[in-house]
């Protein structure tokens, strides 16, 4: 009888993917994103441990939307009472580009310990240039 293999922390070896953004919808890329975070596209991929690969997105700020999303509004509270402060997506493409996409992969994650350390191994970039060239980062198309 076969036993059911689980990765340990130590087995793991990870990759530098790189995804270019421009023009594809928030959601596509941040699923396929996830995915990769996770380690879903790994045959040893083990739930309760991070087998995935870090993941570099490039041209954040030219990323596309379907149907009319420039009206979307992201909330959150400061914490004081009265507090809740919202932000249209058209204005945090001009502020904080990169913002639109960490905030669509992270509600794509688990939550908790295991979640916040898959989400430290994504870097979006706003423009085509990125400081991770000696990582090797390969290509990856997403459709």
């Amino acid at each position: 009888m076969k036993k059911t293999y689980s990765a340990k922390p130590a087995d793991v070896k990870r990759k530098w993917l790189i995804i270019d953004a421009n023009g594809i919808p928030v959601g596509r890329v941040a699923t396929k994103v996830a995915a990769f975070l996770r380690g879903k596209h790994k045959p040893e991929y083990t739930p309760h441990v991070d087998t995935g690969d870090a993941v570099i997105i490039i041209n954040a700020a030219t990323v596309g939307t379907t149907g009319n999303k420039e009206h979307k509004l992201y909330h959150h509270h400061t914490g004081f009472p009265g507090g809740i402060k919202s932000i249209s997506l058209s204005d945090m493409r001009k502020k904080h580009p990169c913002r639109i996409l960490e905030k669509a992969v992270k509600g794509m994650l688990p939550r908790g310990p295991l979640g916040r350390q898959m989400f430290s191994k994504l870097r979006v970039y706003a423009g085509s240039e990125h400081p991770h060239v000696a990582q090797n980062p390969e290509l990856v198309e997403v459709k």
